[in-house]
Order: structure tokens, then C-alpha cells, then sequence
């Protein structure tokens, strides 16, 4: 199973993504889920950030690994394609309906995602500089080397 069971952390009661800051594609995954979230909670953490380090290793992920996927709620970390599965479970319709890959095989469908996070920066290129978000949603994106918010709450 890839998930691992940790306590709820009463700082962070939002679930959070954690990505690649420096990847173009992740980034642009990022603004996707920003801007068709049935509800607005994900917060999205850099691996590249103290906070996205600390989180990273709290969940036995390799900090310097950013071709991994971890989705943290509840204190459990799903990666790759269990993950993105709850991330599009998230998203409103016809979104959401991507995570019924969930039916198809673990194996599989993490060769899939393994495929597409060794070649992500063939597919949308590297970027030298942090994605600046909105103002309506900086409060929920940690980039590299940024302090996390401390009065993040989810609005619903």
C-alpha cells in the first residue's frame, strides 16, 4: 500500500500537495487544481521549501526526489498515482471523474506516472523562477524558500 498513517498535524489542517517548484509542468498542475477545486482547500507546498522538506521527510519521501507526488490529509500520505487519484477526487465535474484511475491496477497506473514524472521537463520544460500565483490564492501556494502561512484555514 502506499500510504503511510501518521497523526493529524493540528498546524497544517488543510490537505496539502507537495511539487515540484521548479518544474514548469507541476506548476501548471498546480494552476489547474487552483482553479477547478470543488472546494478551495489544498494548499500547495514546494518540495523546494523548508516547509515542503520538512513534510517531505516526515512522510519518509527523499526531499531532493521532486519527481515524487504526496498528497498529505488527515496525516496520510498518498503518493503517486493513489495521490493524484485523491486530487482529482477533489476537483469539481467532469474533473473529478480522473480519479476513478483508482479501478485500474496500482502497477500500472504507477508505471504511468512514473513514465510522466522522468520525462516532465521534457514535456513543459524547467523554470528558473517560483510561479507567482493570484493574490486570491497565495495564501495556499508555499513556493521554494517561502515561510508557510500561518492562518491558513479552509474556507469551507
Amino acid at each position: 500500500m502506499s500510504q503511510h498513517v501518521l497523526p493529524p498535524d493540528a498546524d497544517a489542517p488543510a490537505p496539502v500537495w507537495l511539487y515540484d517548484g521548479a518544474c514548469a509542468f507541476c506548476s501548471r498542475w498546480v494552476l489547474f487544481v487552483l482553479r477547478r477545486e470543488a472546494a478551495p482547500q489544498i494548499r500547495f507546498v514546494a518540495f523546494q521549501s523548508d516547509e515542503g522538506r520538512r513534510l517531505a521527510a516526515r512522510h519518509g519521501v527523499d526531499p531532493a526526489a521532486t519527481d515524487s507526488f504526496l498528497f498529505v490529509e488527515h496525516g496520510k500520505a498518498l503518493v503517486k498515482s493513489d495521490g493524484v487519484a485523491a486530487v482529482c477526487a477533489r476537483l469539481r465535474r467532469p474533473w473529478s471523474f480522473a480519479a476513478f484511475i483508482t479501478l485500474l491496477p496500482r502497477p500500472l497506473r504507477d508505471w504511468a506516472y512514473d513514465l510522466i514524472a522522468r520525462n516532465r521537463h521534457l514535456l513543459a520544460g524547467k523554470q528558473t523562477f517560483c510561479m507567482a500565483p493570484p493574490p486570491e490564492w497565495r495564501a495556499r501556494v508555499v513556493g521554494p524558500d517561502a515561510a508557510p502561512p500561518r492562518d491558513f484555514r479552509p474556507s469551507v
